[in-house]
């Protein structure tokens, strides 16, 4: 017998009568979070958990806990850090409504995670038990007093001597328990022990081997306990993919998309939540000819994008709303010049620093129109991690074709979120063709705009024949500076006849249910999932709801007024603020609607209705359900 199969042997034979006395429960889904202080790997864990999930079958979605502050004190309400994972008998494209499982390192980052509602009624709670023998008996009395409270509450709480189990595996139990509770889970979730093995030694790959021997211990040691003496146990059913996966966050997808679709210069300066696509961009790039900047400030990397993509290529600068408020004139520069240039916008709470960690749809309206003077760009928005990666060879292909800004946003939500998608195969027509250095034909003008399409030749520095000067102020087809009213006007109708061009090659995007009905819910971005499973869960009762997704929000496609119209009521439902009309001052004269719903109703004349939610935390579908309830019962 192998040591991996005695190794096995021992766990189950150390679970005894309990094991046997507790079959597992099949369940279509369930969602557990896990939650400690920052730096107790809570993350880690739950990460590794969701890929030993997608790697066993299940659908996945993961929600990352981050507290707004760097390093907030331990054992503190606000300064919960973890995660939350959604596993699904089926695929998963949200993060699902309240949480059915919690394993908790202290009660403090606990009570952040109840008061904030995102625990179910009833919900298991498995709490570390250290903190009943601490030596202040300050932290004793609140350790008793919550753990009192909650049972009151409802919870079912289950105490687990998480420091005294680690201990006798290392001296710094504070580094193991991450491991041990990935080890329970599995034995809570029925997941294979090889198959978690086979994931701490992929997670700590770049360590020394006797570092992966003490986590699979750790692990191994998590897996006994729960099979021991823990009297509840799941089982998800699962159906391997019969093609290859990739599980990987939103950021790290954009990351591969920028690296697949040939663009090779990426301009950046640190924000959260876009960095981390940086990050993975730094440890390739340049294995593939591409190179990271970073720059002194985010006015300093959208300037040093604008000159690679003027050289010739196209380049990438990635940033948050703080650092696309100040990119703003640079890009003006790109719109003017005709310079082609991809923006990306991992979108966070606001205004001004706001809640730098927390999720919000809150830049759609400065993306389309934060210019002074008319300034057009195609503005894309990332529904899934899949869109993510596919989204980025779409936007660099834009930017080159029409010599255009193309922003393309996603969220802090989709950025640390993580799901399966097909692996995909490597096609050289995501690439960008060759810098063309051809000789520029005689008498042809450095915008010499097409008068159907707006569009003209692109120059590149080098070209014989094409010397000119490249000018941010008002300019002729010379590039020369002109600020006659017909020159002016000459320009402005030709940037703007570009995204008339594009907009002509745009589907119309299609319905999700039936064509008609009684309810139309419009979304964009990160909200596609949730917006789909509402809808799904009110059409299983007989109840003609649909939906309709936006991924082109600058220009948007044909047929979209016309779909608006067969519905007879339309609501958009957004991560970002809009006014209620139960407040007591609000009423339809004063109201301010969220961006999609100002957007639809001034373009298409029909009465969009807005639902919307700013917590901070991804919008769950029962929440969603309730509005679209709401709406449909007005006027009965």
């Amino acid at each position: 017998m192998s040591e991996t199969a005695q190794l096995d042997r021992q766990a189950q034979a150390k679970a005894g009568a309990a094991t046997r006395a507790k079959p597992a429960v099949n369940l279509p889904e369930h969602i557990v979070e896990v939650i400690s202080d920052s730096g107790e790997g809570a993350q880690r864990c739950g990460q590794s958990l969701a890929s030993i999930a997608a790697r066993s079958g299940n659908g996945i979605w993961t929600v990352e806990i981050i507290p707004a502050e760097i390093q907030p004190p331990a054992r503190s309400v606000a300064g919960a850090s973890g995660i939350r994972i959604r596993i699904g008998s089926k695929e998963v494209t949200n993060g699902g409504d309240e949480t059915d499982l919690a394993v908790a390192f202290n009660e403090q980052v606990l009570l952040g995670r109840v008061r904030a509602g995102e625990l179910k009624p009833g919900a298991t709670i498995l709490l570390e038990s250290i903190w009943r023998e601490h030596r202040d008996p300050a932290i004793v009395k609140s350790y008793n007093d919550t753990l009192a409270a909650l049972t009151k509450s409802g919870f079912r709480v289950v105490e687990m001597p998480l420091e005294k189990e680690c201990r006798a595996l290392m001296t710094d139990a504070r580094r193991g328990k991450n491991m041990f509770v990935l080890g329970m889970l599995c034995s809570i979730y029925s997941f294979d022990l090889q198959l978690a093995r086979d994931q701490v030694a992929l997670t700590f790959g770049k360590k020394d081997r006797s570092v992966i021997e003490t986590n699979v211990k750790l692990l191994e040691a998590g897996f006994a306990w729960g099979e021991a003496n823990l009297d509840f146990k799941y089982a998800i059913p699962a159906t391997k993919s019969n093609v290859a996966q990739v599980v990987t966050n939103g950021n790290t997808a954009i990351a591969l998309g920028v690296l697949a679709s040939g663009m090779d210069i990426c301009a950046m300066y640190p924000i959260t939540p876009a960095t981390s696509a940086s990050h993975y961009l730094s440890e390739c790039f340049e294995k593939v000819g591409g190179m990271v900047h970073q720059a002194e400030d985010e006015i300093a990397a959208c300037a040093f994008a604008i000159g690679a993509s003027y050289a010739g290529r196209c380049a990438v600068t990635i940033t948050s709303g703080p650092g696309y408020a100040l990119k703003q004139e640079g890009i003006g520069l790109a719109v003017m010049a005709e310079i082609p240039l991809v923006v990306v916008n991992v979108q966070r709470g606001g205004p001004s620093t706001g809640q730098p960690t927390k999720v919000e749809q809150g830049d759609l309206l400065t993306s389309v129109y934060g210019s002074h003077g008319d300034a057009p760009k195609v503005v894309m928005a990332v529904s899934g991690i899949e869109d993510c990666f596919y989204s980025m060879i779409t936007a660099r292909k834009i930017a080159e074709t029409f010599n255009m800004v193309v922003v393309v946003l996603s969220d802090a939500s989709l950025a640390t979120a993580q799901a399966p998608f097909p692996r995909p195969t490597f096609s050289e027509e995501w690439l960008a063709p060759p810098v063309d250095q051809s000789p520029i034909p005689e008498g042809a003008k450095p915008y010499d705009w097409d008068a159907v399409t707006g569009i003209a030749r692109r120059f590149s520095p080098g070209q014989p024949g094409g010397m000119h000067t490249v000018t941010g102020l008002a300019h002729d087809r010379m590039s020369k500076v002109a600020y006659d009213p017909q020159t002016n006007e000459e320009g402005l109708r030709a940037r703007s006849l570009k995204l008339a061009a594009l907009q002509k090659t745009l589907k119309t995007p299609p319905v999700f249910g039936d064509p008609e009905g009684d309810l139309l819910v419009v979304g964009w971005g990160s909200t596609k999932g949730v917006i789909e499973e509402s809808v799904e869960r009110m059409r299983a009762e007989g109840l003609k709801v649909s939906a309709l997704h936006l991924r082109f929000i600058q220009p948007l496609p044909s047929g979209i007024g016309e779909i608006l119209r067969r519905f007879r009521k339309v609501i958009a439902v957004e991560g970002g603020w809009g006014d209620r009309l139960e407040d007591e001052l609000i009423d339809a004269d004063n109201r301010r609607y969220t961006a999609l719903a100002m957007m639809l109703r001034s373009r298409y004349l029909v009465d969009v209705d807005c639902w919307s939610e700013a917590r901070g935390q991804p919008i769950k579908p029962g929440n969603v359900v309730k509005a679209l309830r709401a709406k449909l019962d007005e006027g009965k």
